[in-house]
């Protein structure tokens, strides 16, 4: 079943009275959602006691969690040692989703640096190997590794390149953010062939399975010369992508992804906007 959320709290959310994450599952059931994805974009705060919570209520809500792990993972990183700490950014992410009751962990795979982007892959790929036989070996290759796509052309994840690094592990799928792929290619994102042609390459190079529970970030980005620049809500009518051909070919593929909605400050909000959109694809 396909599921929508947001990434974060709402604005709607706190303006209700909301004040802690706990509140969100049973709030995000009450208007309908049923995914929430709780960022360690800038750090891994959160505690224990809390995780167990929110994970509690998520089940009791139904709602699915996903994490997305620090920005600052980068696997392309020249220094060991700098790399050790993306493995314990992930590693860490994981225990904490465990506590959640989540499966999916969001990651940002790497930059180029000043090296050569075919040298960055390369060695992106290196490390993406020993990250799989690490899950591995402590027990945590259940979980999903969501690689996901990015937006500017320094950094590492065409949506090309995040479906070959899928291919080192079974947990490794994609997180197909179409912002990104949209920013990052300066508006190509128009037409149901043009996304028809992203779906098309991933289930062939990864196989239905896989393909079907795809990650899916959503929302409108702002771009200029050097890709992303800052997400904006739903309604902005300049930059896109839209999501009515996306919604149709997710429904005629049968599929089965998480959708997450980043857009600025109104996630919830918007979310329900895609829920409804696809409802009447």
């Amino acid at each position: 079943m396909i599921k929508f959320g947001p990434s974060g709290n709402c604005a709607t959310f706190y303006e209700q009275g909301h004040k802690r994450s706990v509140e969100a599952p049973k709030w995000l059931n009450s208007i309908g959602l049923n995914a929430y994805e709780y960022s360690f974009g800038r750090g891994i705060t959160l505690n224990d006691d809390t995780a167990i919570e929110i994970g509690n209520e998520a089940k009791k809500y139904n709602v699915e969690v996903s994490v997305h792990a620090p920005y600052y993972i980068n696997f392309a990183n020249p220094s060991d040692e700098m790399v050790e700490k993306s493995y314990m950014y992930v590693i860490n992410s994981l225990e904490k989703l465990k506590l959640l009751g989540g499966n999916r962990l969001v990651v940002h795979p790497a930059s180029c640096g000043k090296m050569e982007r075919s040298e960055a892959i390369n060695l992106t790929k290196k490390r993406l190997q020993v990250l799989k036989e690490r899950l591995e070996m402590l027990g945590y290759d259940n979980f999903l590794i969501c690689l996901e796509t990015m937006g500017k052309p320094a950094q590492i994840g065409t949506y090309k390149e995040i479906i070959d690094f899928c291919k080192i592990s079974p947990n490794f799928i994609p997180t197909l953010d179409f912002g990104h792929i949209n920013a990052l290619t300066h508006g190509s994102l128009k037409s149901e062939e043009d996304f028809r042609e992203i779906i098309d390459y991933m289930f062939k190079e990864l196989g239905e399975e896989k393909a079907k529970k795809v990650h899916i970030h959503f929302s409108k980005i702002e771009y200029g010369e050097k890709g992303e620049i800052r997400h904006l809500t739903l309604a902005d009518d300049v930059y896109g992508p839209n999501f009515e051909p996306l919604a149709k070919i997710l429904k005629e593929y049968n599929m089965e992804p998480v959708v997450i909605c980043e857009s600025n400050g109104i996630m919830a909000h918007d979310a329900l906007i895609l829920k409804s959109i696809y409802e009447k694809a």
